[in-house]
């Protein structure tokens, strides 16, 4: 017997099966990107979005697939990380928007679902590109409402092997995947995500949990925070089930005793999310409103701890609450202007610190920072403007969500590499307006030439190049320019395809992988070989590429 109608909790082992089946293959996915430079990350990036998201709904004990698709649409746009990730949490925004206002929903109303999905997933991306997972989720979504299939069962078993069928042929739409001779790797990953849900549905699965994570190590923006940067120390979450309730001012009550505030109503439920020092006090105010369910108080102090293996505790003194509540009623006056970097590399994070940057995320190149991570450097920022440098194409659409659900005024400069970050960030003047500091830093951008270089991880043709797994890539602006098998020779070659008449400035930022004499013995040769021009060169200390280097 198959399913007529879905609710919350089959939704909810349906997506958890998806999460854990996405998670055993994320290897496999991340093999699928085409491109042979080491940072191919599609699997692990969508696995771990999704894992947030069903983290998200852990704990909810609710029937109705309306609350479990919003939560999950939440946890999803939180944890969402790379292009991937964001396209994904679009994909779980429109089916949280298909069931909404519904108990339950019979196969009309699951297709409607997966439709929404491709629509708010087209929505998310500037330009579609057909080949990918936008491809895969229209053809799902697209499939799903023509089909007669009462049994959701059955329907979805349909949905997938159609699905599969447009995958296999998304090497004819981009010609890098043929060329590769693999399929998309996004498609793939929600593919996996599709027939984990079939597979929940056809073998009745009950009571599911999270898998352990598969030996991976999640990089924290908690570690770029200091304990004294935690100004309140318990995120607190509950739901207020009220019908009339005057919103904006319990928002404003809320904003005078923490931040990170979220409270959102839809009909008779108001969602709250806060940072607060007195979730009692919250709580109290809130419960004038309505009943109180699923709540939720976090230690964020004691997590911190715990991420930076922090083992001593120490209750504050009467005098430290004493101050802290003096420092309640007093706030610091927020400064002009505030910036949150995404970096690679302990020599890079310390250069962009010395430029003044507020908070540097670790990640961009195989962990992609989530929105969350960038939204939490947001809220513990005390300025009137702040800037973000995700530094890496992969990175702007998580930067840019991020910056859309904060109330601060956040601007994202989209700078795609770290030259072009440092480039930015340099540019920038204290003493002129907001708008100003934009147009400048992004101007400044377009004067930056970026190349890298690093090593192959698998066999492939690019652009009529023969590359051969272990093969030296220098690339420039991210296109392939040269392959050797020389790291110092490739990099000379791509700086000399670099420089142009206006050229000025030769910067080299150096790996982990790289020996400082061997470098220091190479910068001398670029000396030599452009005497008219300024060379620098920095210990950048990152991983995976040898060399990053910019032409300005």
């Amino acid at each position: 017997m198959g399913y007529l109608n879905i609710d919350g909790q089959i939704f909810y082992n349906m997506v958890v099966n998806a999460s854990n089946k996405l998670e055993e293959k994320k290897d496999f996915v991340n093999s699928l990107n085409v491109f042979p430079v080491p940072d191919g990350d599609t699997g692990t990036n969508m696995s771990m979005t999704l894992r947030n998201a069903v983290l998200e709904i852990a704990d909810v004990n609710e029937k109705s697939i309306d609350v479990i698709g919003k939560q999950l649409a939440k946890g999803a746009l939180m944890g969402a990380r790379g292009n991937s990730g964001v396209i994904l949490s679009q994909i779980f925004r429109g089916i949280a928007k298909g069931v909404e206002g519904s108990a339950q929903v019979d196969s009309a109303g699951f297709a409607n679902a997966l439709e929404e999905g491709a629509k708010f997933a087209y929505k998310a991306v500037m330009r579609p590109t057909e080949g990918t997972i936008l491809t895969i989720i229209r053809a799902a979504g697209e499939n799903a409402v023509k089909s007669n299939e009462k049994d959701i069962t059955v329907l979805l078993e349909k949905v997938c092997d159609y699905s599969k069928n447009v995958l296999d042929k998304t090497p004819d739409m981009l010609p890098v995947l043929k060329k590769a001779k693999v399929v998309d790797s996004g498609g793939m990953g929600l593919l996996i995500i599709l027939q984990g849900m079939y597979e929940a549905l056809k073998n009745h699965m009950k009571g599911l949990h999270l898998k352990e994570i598969n030996g991976a190590k999640i990089q924290s923006a908690a570690k770029n925070l200091g304990k004294q940067d935690i100004k309140y120390g318990y995120c607190t979450e509950f739901i207020i089930h009220s019908r009339k309730s005057d919103i904006d001012d319990f928002k404003n009550k809320l904003k005078k005793i923490g931040d990170s505030m979220v409270v959102v109503k839809d009909d008779d439920i108001i969602k709250v999310h806060i940072h607060t020092n007195d979730p009692g006090w919250v709580l109290s105010q809130s419960v004038k409103l309505g009943e109180l369910s699923k709540i939720k108080i976090d230690n964020m102090r004691e997590q911190h701890r715990h991420i930076l293996n922090i083992d001593d505790f120490r209750e504050n003194s009467p005098a430290e609450k004493e101050q802290g509540e003096e420092e309640h009623e007093q706030k610091t006056e927020p400064k002009k202007y505030a910036f949150i970097s995404v970096s690679v590399g302990e020599g890079i994070n310390g250069i962009f610190k010395d430029l003044g940057v507020d908070y540097v995320i670790e990640g961009g190149q195989t962990m992609n920072p989530s929105t969350e991570d960038i939204l939490n450097c947001i809220n513990v920022i005390n300025a009137k403007n702040i800037f973000v440098l995700p530094n890496n194409k992969n990175v702007i659409m998580a930067a840019n969500q991020a910056a859309k659900l904060s109330d601060k005024t956040v601007r994202v400069i989209s700078t795609k590499t770290i030259p072009q970050g440092i480039t930015a960030i340099t540019a920038f003047n204290s003493d002129v307006d907001l708008d100003e500091n934009v147009n400048a830093m992004e101007e400044a951008m377009t004067t930056v030439t970026t190349g890298s270089v690093t090593f192959a991880v698998r066999d492939t043709n690019v652009d009529e190049k023969d590359i051969k797994q272990g093969d030296i890539l220098g690339l420039i602006e991210g296109k392939i320019n040269k392959v050797g098998k020389d790291k110092f020779q490739v990099c000379s070659d791509i700086i000399d395809e670099m420089i142009g008449d206006d050229s000025e400035l030769i910067s080299v930022y150096y790996g982990d992988k790289c020996n400082g004499e061997e470098v220091n013995n190479f910068v001398k040769k670029l000396e030599k070989k452009y005497e008219d021009m300024d060379i620098q060169c920095y210990n950048g200390k990152q991983p995976l590429y040898y060399f990053i280097v910019s032409v300005e």
